[in-house]
């Protein structure tokens, strides 16, 4: 790694910690964050999550927090493949909540699933209060990483299950030139042209290229409180379901 993920920040330019600047980013680019999420993956991203979900079936959670919930995409589809009493989500970005609140009056959800402002590593709830924590695209994004799992593992109750989508790199050859050449110069240059924010979108590969993946995430994960994590790489290795028990 050439460098600690929680020093990569959106906007070099500018003063900040790497929260304030990421709350910052994602209200730039809220309005265009879900069309451009389906161009950057192809809409892989929709398989990847529906798998992330049902590999909570078993649990049958009652009451889920949705981390980095963004624009309820991740929680919405929870609530049609696991069919939970209620769903909260949490997220730094008031841009992107007002659009998750947009699709949750659209769809009549409201009273299964609430959103609220506020920061993923520090969460205003109990301990031992959830039955399942989500969280898609998000810890790559969090300032400390270990704090912000181990608040997960505090809020989860015990034998809870918490599931991490996150991007990841690819290791193999002609995969991890392809993924290189589309990440770094093609996702840019589409962030430009879509959502007016470049320094966004130069953000996501280098954000990806310096997260701690893989084993080494299993092993934060260890250190943040949990009992087990399975690792499972999905699609050559552009993405990793970790399966997070308590």
């Amino acid at each position: 790694m050439a460098n600690d993920s929680s020093t990569i920040k959106p906007y070099k330019s500018k003063e900040g910690g790497k929260k304030e600047q990421v709350a910052e980013m994602f209200n730039n680019i809220s309005k265009t964050y879900d069309v451009l999420n389906r161009m950057m993956t192809m809409g892989i991203d929709t398989i990847w999550r529906k798998k992330a979900i049902r590999s909570l079936e078993s649990l049958r959670p009652r009451l889920i927090l949705d981390v980095a919930t963004g624009t309820g995409d991740f929680a919405i589809e929870s609530l049609k493949l696991l069919n939970p009493e209620k769903i909260i989500g949490v997220d730094i970005s008031s841009g992107m909540l007002d659009i998750a609140r947009e699709k949750i009056e659209k769809k009549g959800l409201q009273g299964r699933f609430e959103v609220q402002l506020g920061d993923s590593e520090s969460l205003k709830f109990d301990d031992n209060t959830f039955d399942a924590v989500t969280v898609a695209f998000g810890v790559r994004n969090f300032e400390n990483l270990e704090q912000g799992l181990s608040d997960i593992c505090r809020v989860l109750r015990p034998g809870g299950k918490a599931v991490i989508l996150e991007l990841s790199n690819p290791t193999a050859f002609p995969i991890k030139q392809f993924y290189h050449f589309y990440f770094h110069k093609l996702t840019p240059a589409l962030g430009r042209l879509i959502s007016k924010d470049a320094s966004a979108y130069s953000y996501l590969p280098e954000s990806v290229a310096n997260f701690p993946d893989g084993e080494r995430f299993a092993a934060i994960t260890k250190k943040a409180g949990f009992q087990t994590t399975h690792v499972r790489p999905q699609t050559f290795g552009f993405c990793t379901i970790y399966e997070c028990i308590k």
